[in-house]
């Protein structure tokens, strides 16, 4: 790689999936830094706050207390400058046609990808975001 993402963020509230998603991403070494919030609220907060912007977003659909919807309505009212060059990628084991059909909603959300992430999948997203990485 020629150049590595500065921050990746992964919202979701499963440990195991977390725990195998952030082992990916480092094996592949193209970020400085993995962050992992196991709630759309935490995340909220984080994004809110001084923390170094993610270039990338992993966001969950099904999580308990605020789902990854609602996180999307509400990641809508965080100031520009806050979200600015994020790319937001949905990461979900629904097979649900309607919810890839309802990401299309969010222009905030540039995709939706099936977990478990694999290395594959990581690289092409990558070479599609991100090609000044490659």
């Amino acid at each position: 790689m020629k150049k590595k993402l500065n921050s990746i963020l992964f919202i979701d509230d499963d440990e195991p999936t977390n725990f195998l998603n952030k082992m990916v991403v480092e094996q592949f070494d193209c970020t400085c830094q993995v962050q992992v919030l196991e709630s759309g609220q935490a995340a909220l907060s984080y994004l809110s706050g001084d923390c170094p912007r993610p270039d990338l977003i992993f966001l969950d659909i099904n999580m308990p207390a605020m789902d990854g919807w609602e996180f999307l309505g509400k990641y809508r009212d965080l100031p520009p400058a806050k979200k600015a060059d994020i790319v937001l990628i949905m990461l979900s084991t629904s097979l649900n046609p309607d919810d890839k059909t309802r990401t299309r909603q969010f222009p905030e959300v540039a995709g939706f990808e099936s977990k478990p992430l694999l290395q594959s999948g990581l690289e092409d997203l990558l070479k599609r975001h991100f090609p000044q990485c490659f």
